[in-house]
């Protein structure tokens, strides 16, 4: 494997910023957000959190590596301007360490940008290397995952890595998965591996909705990885309720206009999540059964309605 450090280059003034805040031994450490695009998001859990976050909170770069040889441009083909006869904007991806103050002042990194097609073990080996340099205290992940469940039901959550305790006792819903890999979770597995603090935050998101922005799941993820981090970030908070506010009203007016069919879908979630649920007060391990559909075809009367919709706007 070549020296991961020629992956990325350190941006002198923000890394001299990093260097100062550890020199003056700012709180116990630094934290590190991070999220990659590109794999599992759910509800864009994890996108939102990152763009509301550097949206909101001034930030500096502190090292950016080199999506030449990370990113296959040819799988996710960058967006490029043509402006009558000439091109003018090409749009590089970015992957992009960035020291941030949170509303209390408090700094913090994120570490976000497209996910690596390639060189995954360099990669991990080179933000370890930073993790180190950086006197980074814990890294905190998160992304939402389709479930299941209905919107109507408060969002869960399952915690990972090596401090998963940090987030309040959520139930286990299966003891062992074997799922595709990411790069996000083999930085995890190799900084648990290097004894490195590393919480990861995973939001249930209706699977009816995880094709499209789910701000409710964003904001209880975002709660979670403020608790547990001390991060201070109300503006975030609040914008994300606000969305998540409009986001359920509008999802009330479609399933109002739409079909008894569809209505039927979320009645029978919601008996599954309760039964579930009262099985777990009652401290039984067997939920009451229930004829219900699957996730395929509760996914595909949705996006058939959704898809109705449209058609109608258009004509």
């Amino acid at each position: 494997m070549r020296d991961p450090r020629e992956l990325y280059e350190w941006e002198p003034s923000g890394l001299r910023a990093v260097e100062g805040i550890i020199d003056r031994g700012v709180g116990a450490g630094l934290t590190m957000l991070y999220h990659f695009e590109g794999f599992i998001d759910a509800g864009g859990v994890g996108e939102q959190i990152v763009s509301e976050v550097l949206e909101r909170q001034e930030s500096q770069v502190v090292a950016r590596f080199d999506t030449d040889r990370l990113v296959d441009y040819r799988a996710r083909r960058p967006l490029m301007t043509f402006h009558r006869d000439r091109w003018t904007e090409y749009q590089r991806p970015e992957l992009v360490l960035r020291l941030v103050r949170d509303g209390a002042g408090a700094p913090f990194l994120v570490l976000s940008g497209p996910e690596p097609d390639v060189e995954w073990e360099s990669f991990t080996a080179a933000v370890s290397g930073m993790v180190e340099r950086l006197g980074i205290r814990l890294s905190a992940t998160f992304h939402g995952i389709p479930m299941g469940v209905p919107h109507t039901r408060p969002v869960g959550l399952t915690p990972h890595g090596s401090r998963a305790e940090l987030v309040p006792t959520q139930p286990q819903l299966f003891d062992e998965a074997q799922v595709p890999g990411s790069a996000a979770a083999l930085l995890e597995y190799r900084l648990t591996e290097a004894d490195h603090g590393v919480l990861g935050v995973a939001a249930h998101v209706p699977h009816y909705l995880a094709r499209s922005a789910y701000p409710d799941a964003a904001l209880v993820a975002l709660e979670a990885v403020t608790a547990a981090t001390g991060l201070v970030l109300p503006s975030v908070a609040q914008e994300l309720r606000t969305k998540a506010r409009r986001t359920q009203v509008e999802i009330e007016r479609q399933l109002a206009e739409g079909d008894e069919e569809l209505s039927a879908v979320v009645r029978g979630l919601e008996q599954q999540y309760d039964a579930v649920a009262g099985a777990r007060t009652r401290g039984s391990l067997v939920a009451e059964s229930a004829d219900l559909p699957s996730a395929e075809e509760l996914g595909e009367v949705f996006e058939q309605f959704l898809a109705e919709r449209e058609r109608d706007a258009g004509e």
